[in-house]
């Protein structure tokens, strides 16, 4: 590209890591387009490191195209195998620095603070302290796991140094965001306990400046599928309307999916549904030996974004019993307000963390690692609840979830390209 007038760089864990924060990058990249930036460009990983981490990756051959305008950099690591690390996080600040050389006007926004928004802190104080007077603004955005892992596993060790890098990283940045009213409380107390441990003043700074910018999604390509592709996607798994219940997230002991499989077990409606876990991660095979030789449970791990609203929409019950674990507690739920946004029968979640900003009053809400509860909740969905509040719930569901719009979410977050763009 020749001469950009305007340019966004998302450092972030882009595709094909599964993630809704990936799917966040996709979506305000797509929009960035269209309020006055010629030049959009997501800074992440090369495949092999993201394969080498363990993290769960989509089908690497049906991946989403980028609009024309949005470039994917996965820089190379510097240095060798004498490095042990740190190698990756040098590409991308390298190259960070590069773009920032440039005298085009920049926003930078880091998603997951560490490391990325150390990327973007290290790569703007270098282009400074080179003479290169970058034209730049920086956004970062603490999602789920930056609190519930990095921050927590810090107090929980007593590493205050490393809980202060991270704090002193956030704040450095022009304009600091939260994914959701929970994850920003949760900021807040966590910088409560390091500013008694070791008398600094991080948590009046992040009370003033910490907002909330809960997550993009594209509304469009989740609203009003078309029947006969439903039907399709359906026949192609061997499923039916209505003939199953799904659970379609990451596969990991946060999300309860063990215990679904267990409440499962003791329900009513299993004569009558399938039980369909797609995903990936980390509990992936805890999952298959918990299923067994059960005939009624179908797992399906290469489930694409394109078939995902399909799965959604003709479920008889989307399940989402998510828990709090000490590595990760859900402070969001972006498959929720997706479902939500997609129809199909009700949600069954729990109001762990952030879910209910999510939610609201459109689910059926059971205690964490409440089998029995959870059970009779799917039950009384599936056998019992009458197709006028099924309706009800779905229409209002969906009234809800368009506030997470990914065009009303961007003109949230950036309110001056919105307006230069002339969005009021």
């Amino acid at each position: 590209m020749t001469n950009p007038r305007r340019r966004l760089v998302i450092v972030v864990r882009a595709d094909p890591v599964i993630c809704g924060h990936s799917g966040e990058a996709r979506n305000l990249a797509e929009v960035a387009l269209t309020r006055g930036f010629d030049d959009v460009r997501l800074l992440t990983w090369p495949i092999p490191a993201l394969r080498a981490a363990g993290l769960p990756l989509k089908p690497l051959d049906r991946l989403l195209p980028y609009s024309p305008g949005i470039t994917v950099e996965r820089p190379e690591a510097v240095g060798d195998y004498r490095v042990p690390d740190g190698r990756h996080q040098a590409g991308l600040t390298g190259r960070l620095v590069e773009l920032l050389a440039e005298p085009v006007p920049t926003t930078c926004l880091s998603m997951y603070l560490v490391p990325h928004t150390s990327v973007v802190v290290d790569a703007v104080g270098a282009a400074r302290a080179a003479g290169f007077a970058p034209d730049v603004r920086t956004v970062a955005k603490a999602v789920g796991s930056d609190v519930t892992n990095v921050i927590r596993s810090c107090l929980r060790e007593g590493r205050f140094g490393a809980a202060t890098v991270l704090f002193t990283t956030f704040l450095a940045n022009d304009e600091v965001v939260a994914v959701s009213e929970y994850t920003r409380e949760e900021i807040v107390a966590s910088a409560e306990q390091v500013d008694a441990h070791c008398g600094t003043r991080f948590a009046e700074q992040c009370r003033r400046r910490v907002t909330v910018s809960y997550p993009p999604i594209d509304s469009a390509a989740f609203l009003d599928p078309d029947p006969a592709r439903v039907d399709a996607a359906l026949a192609r798994r061997g499923l039916e309307r209505d003939g199953y219940v799904l659970f379609l997230s990451r596969v990991t002991p946060a999300k309860g999916v063990g215990d679904l499989l267990a409440a499962f077990g003791r329900m009513r409606c299993r004569s009558r549904v399938k039980l369909v876990v797609a995903g990936t991660g980390t509990a992936l095979e805890e999952v298959r030996a918990l299923a067994g030789q059960d005939d009624r449970v179908v797992l399906l791990t290469d489930v694409d974004d394109h078939e995902k609203p399909l799965l959604m929409r003709g479920c008889a019950a989307y399940a989402l019993p998510t828990r709090p674990e000490p590595d990760f507690v859900e402070t969001f739920g972006i498959a929720l307000a997706e479902k939500m946004l997609a129809g199909g029968g009700p949600i069954v979640t729990t109001g762990v963390g952030g879910t209910l900003e999510a939610v609201g009053d459109t689910a059926v809400i059971v205690e964490p690692r409440d089998i029995g509860g959870l059970a009779a909740a799917v039950d009384r969905v599936v056998l019992e609840m009458p197709a006028a509040e099924r309706r009800n719930l779905e229409l209002r569901a969906r009234t809800r979830a368009m506030v997470f719009d990914r065009a009303a979410v961007f003109d949230g977050l950036f309110p001056q390209e919105a307006l230069a763009a002339g969005v009021r």
